[in-house]
């Protein structure tokens, strides 16, 4: 699921008289309550790590050998002039989404590049976008050209000789039906778009290519599919191949023509030659799916490869390339990356760029060897035909949570997405930034690609980090030993969550009593308690989810089954044990319920606020360090199509709540929320487009953004030392506001 994370340090801006006596009066003031200009030159900054993250889309110029670009998920686009040397972001303060699901740049005008937001390779955790973007000068500036309903864009292509048409391949809503999908055409450069093929506002556009030879004739494929946050489930009547011989004005459905596979399909992706017009090959999902080639332009098909490792898992790949200049070589993308010399029927060339999961090829039409590749990595140039590649060392990290260390100074660490987990200093220590991997230090602390870290209380060196598949690992960075205590071992990809006697979420919660530095938490859908280090553990909680059959079951697909750990549902999803009391505990699920113990898990209450819906996502609970009783709850219902904010407040252990949105963005739906640790009622937000701060314990909210590029923030934590306050949250990267503070 992009990331960064931020820390905020607000501090000096509280000294003076006014900020004291903002802070002695409650207020319910709908208005802004402290005047941006008061901190509005203060700026965030990026502390790393540098290690890039996933990329959907990427593309190069054949015009500019040394001119690329690729799409980050949640990061916005990045280019390089130097042949992917430096890489530098060209979107920055300038679109209002953050992942780039498409790119392309006109061969005739390398300064016009097109973008097309948001994400089509339905993984769990996924950002929407707000349709298509034009720069006319290199990417130095952006102007937004509409289809902001689309969400998910899969394809941008334009003409190859003419740059004002341009075609957008729109899967549209992720997470429910939609009219505004499928594909798009516009003859005026991007300012008026017609939809040229629809099929259902349960099916959108998943590939589209162009035949370079003849730009009238265009080959697109249609993808039935949906997710929620328990269920990806693709495939059906409306997964089609499509064709026109008239720019896009009228298609013919290929998908039952003779040699092509028998219903029910699932994704295709589509590709033709450059050489020989005739020649097409498909990556078809199906029971008898595979490569699938036509020598007569469609109209008839034969199989020419069935091996699973170009078809596993086809929702998230399903991609194909033939070669610019030799009608037998064509490129398919998976886990790995492969080649074909012999017209599809043999994959036997393994191409190896620095990173897997492989999601988008750009080949030169004017020179094979260079190309550039997106993966779960970033983009990657090569210009040898994929041999040797650059390095993805620049921060378009994607991270899942965010924490801090007791040293001094202290690390931030967290868990990359299709990586590592990693934990860096938070400023200084340049006598350790050597040339090692990535041009950087850091060290990883167990764990794995998706789940929280916390360090021990008592000893520094003791890291206790999760993961998919509810591994739980407790890490000794002093001697590099590794122990696995997870709760209720059992590897469970392949299964349902109704399988499961435990349910853990691929992000489960980890955290220690504030109170007692000897208990340590973690939650399927119990809550779990260890006093001895992990060596065995207490269920101290009955089920505290809704539980709903609907969401507990199946999910893949008509065809090919995905159960791999994030649609794992009806689990704890947020824990927070008091700053007062030992014995009091709050705990929200991500199917909407929030309980509390107030006797250390002998009973629990549910408390779940009226105005929170089923199938809510509570994000982050925070309790206040101030005053017992009042906390804060961060949810959110993206997963099925509700982009709203839910922020709540209570001040009497839950048994009311209010509900605190006011000045909130339409669409910026919470992720993370925290109280100040010096002042009471000063409160940050994270959402999926920024940070936002309040003076008035949420009453109203204003904006942070600052600097900060348009992001999701994923997590947020405040870190105290002697002479500032911290906020950190996590986005693309760790990032970081320094302000000195006065009590």
């Amino acid at each position: 699921m992009i990331s960064k994370r931020i820390f905020l340090f607000l501090l000096a801006m509280f000294m003076n008289g006014v900020a004291s006596d903002l802070f002695a009066q409650p207020t319910t003031s709908t208005k802004p309550v402290f005047d941006s200009k008061f901190y509005n030159k203060m700026e965030w900054r990026n502390i790393g790590p540098l290690r890039g993250g996933r990329s959907l889309g990427c593309t190069g110029s054949p015009g500019r050998p040394n001119e690329y670009y690729f799409g980050a998920t949640g990061g916005g686009l990045w280019k390089t002039v130097d042949g992917g040397q430096n890489w530098f972001p060209v979107t920055d303060g300038q679109v209002t989404s953050s992942s780039v699901g498409a790119v392309a740049v006109a061969e005739t005008n390398p300064d016009i590049v097109y973008i097309g937001m948001g994400e089509t390779q339905l993984r769990g955790s996924i950002t929407q976008g707000d349709g298509v973007y034009k720069s006319s000068d290199g990417g130095k500036t952006w102007r937004h050209l509409g289809l902001k309903e689309t969400q998910a864009i899969s394809r941008v292509r334009v003409h190859p000789t003419n740059p004002d048409i341009v075609y957008v391949a729109a899967l549209g809503h992720p997470y429910g039906d939609n009219e505004e999908r499928g594909v798009f055409r516009s003859t005026d450069g991007g300012n008026t778009w017609k939809k040229v093929l629809y099929v259902s506002p349960k099916a959108g556009a998943a590939d589209l290519i162009i035949d370079r030879n003849n730009p009238k004739v265009i080959y697109a494929t249609t993808w039935q599919v949906y997710r929620k946050a328990w269920k990806m489930w693709g495939g059906g009547p409306d997964c089609k191949l499509w064709k026109s011989l008239d720019g896009g004005d009228t298609w013919i459905d290929l998908t039952k023509n003779p040699g092509m596979p028998k219903e029910p399909i699932g994704k295709i992706g589509i590709t033709v030659s450059p050489v020989n017009s005739n020649r097409l090959w498909a990556i078809v999902e199906a029971n008898d799916g595979g490569v699938y080639r036509s020598d007569d332009g469609g109209w008839t098909w034969n199989r020419t490869n069935e091996e699973r490792k170009l078809r596993q898992r086809a929702f998230y790949y399903s991609r194909i390339y033939a070669d610019p200049w030799d009608e037998n070589t064509v490129y398919c993308l998976n886990v790995d990356f492969f080649k074909s010399t012999d017209g599809g029927v043999k994959f036997d060339i393994e191409i190896n760029p620095p990173h897997g999961d492989n999601h988008d090829l750009w080949i030169d039409p004017n020179n094979p060897m260079r190309m550039i590749s997106s993966n779960d990595g970033g983009g990657c140039v090569s210009v040898n035909g994929g041999e040797t590649w650059t390095e993805q060392d620049y921060c378009t990290t994607q991270l899942y949570h965010v924490t801090t260390t007791s040293d001094v100074p202290y690390h931030v660490a967290g868990a990359q997405q299709d990586n590592s987990t990693l934990a860096i200093p938070s400023d200084g220590w340049r006598n350790m930034l050597a040339g090692g991997p990535n041009h950087g230090w850091y060290y990883g602390v167990g764990g794995g690609e998706s789940g929280y870290i916390t360090q021990s209380p008592t000893d520094p060196d003791i890291f206790y980090a999760g993961s998919q598949g509810a591994l739980l690992t407790r890490y000794n960075r002093k001697t590099g030993q590794v122990r696995d205590i997870q709760v209720y071992p059992r590897f469970f990809s392949g299964e349902p969550a109704s399988a499961l006697p435990e349910r853990w979420q691929w992000t489960y919660p980890i955290v220690f009593s504030p109170k007692d530095p000897n208990i340590l938490y973690t939650c399927s859908q119990h809550v779990w308690k260890t006093t001895d280090d992990g060596q065995s553990w207490e269920k101290i909680s009955p089920d505290l989810t809704y539980a709903d059959p609907e969401t507990l079951g199946p999910t893949g697909g008509v065809i090919t089954n995905d159960m791999n750990g994030p649609e794992i549902y009806a689990t704890v999803f947020a824990l927070a044990p008091s700053f007062h009391d030992v014995n009091t505990i709050w705990a929200g699920s991500d199917d909407g319920k929030i309980h509390i113990t107030r006797n250390g898990g002998k009973n629990w209450t549910d408390i779940t606020p009226k105005d929170l819906p089923k199938f809510s996502r509570v994000s982050i609970i925070d309790e206040s360090r101030h005053n017992p009783g009042t906390a804060y709850i961060a949810a959110n219902r993206y997963q099925v199509d509700d982009r709203q904010p839910y922020v709540f407040r209570t001040t009497d252990y839950g048994k009311t709540w209010t509900k605190i949105i006011t000045g909130i963005a339409d669409g910026h739906f919470a992720r993370a929320v925290q109280e100040d640790h010096v002042r009471p009622g000063l409160l940050f937000l994270g959402t999926e487009h920024g940070a936002y701060i309040s003076f008035n314990n949420g009453d109203f909210w204003q904006p942070l953004q600052l600097n900060l590029p348009d992001t999701p923030i994923r997590d947020l934590v405040v870190k105290m030392t002697m002479w500032y306050s911290a906020r950190t949250v996590a986005v693309f990267g760790f990032w970081m506001i320094s302000i000195l503070c006065g009590n």
